[in-house]
């Protein structure tokens, strides 16, 4: 005799209730009210950006990648980054990518195509995309210092790029992953 299997669980959305703004500034968040699968209320703060992003995996011809070292605020440690930011309104995706390599790197891409996008995390609207710019050249000095933009930009090889997603020392470790998938080079 076996025993009893217990019934499949099934995800399913949860019963929006009712939404709150709780904060605002870089990081707004709205916090929501839901009825949960079982009847019970929960209340979740959500990150709800109202801009999109796009970060940029940028090749030179010589198969160098341009990255960018900045300090960031929630770990509190200079990180290696994808060069990128927020898409201006009414700028395409390949356009603030293009725009975001050039004032943080320097650099100019002969081609630029988006590649892939990921959530932020669990608790966010927040839809972050990647691109893959090629034959990227060095035409300009960096325009991204000052502010609250302060960008290093540094050369490295792919396989130093896929070191730096494995260690964690980068917040953008998903879209690296993405756009070294789309470009062949993991």
């Amino acid at each position: 005799m076996t025993a009893a299997q217990p019934a499949p669980r099934v995800a399913r959305p949860w019963e929006l209730l009712s939404e709150r703004p709780r904060t605002g500034g870089w990081v707004p968040v709205v916090t929501r009210t839901y009825r949960m699968p079982d009847g019970s209320v929960s209340e979740w703060d959500v990150h709800d950006p109202s801009f999109a992003t796009v970060a940029v995996l940028a090749l030179t011809d010589d198969d160098q990648v341009v990255l960018t070292r900045q300090f960031r605020p929630g770990p509190g440690e200079v990180l290696w980054e994808l060069p990128g930011g927020v898409v201006d309104d009414g700028e395409e995706l390949e356009e603030a990518a293009a725009r975001e390599l050039l004032e943080e790197t320097g650099y100019q891409a002969a081609s630029v195509a988006v590649v892939g996008a990921s959530w932020a995390f669990g608790a966010s609207t927040w839809r972050r995309t990647v691109a893959i710019a090629r034959g990227c050249t060095l035409v300009a000095e960096p325009t991204s210092w000052g502010g609250d933009e302060y960008c290093e930009p540094r050369l490295v090889t792919v396989a130093e790029l896929r070191a730096v997603a494995r260690d964690g020392r980068s917040t953008d470790v998903d879209l690296v992953y993405l756009a070294l998938d789309a470009a062949h080079q993991l």
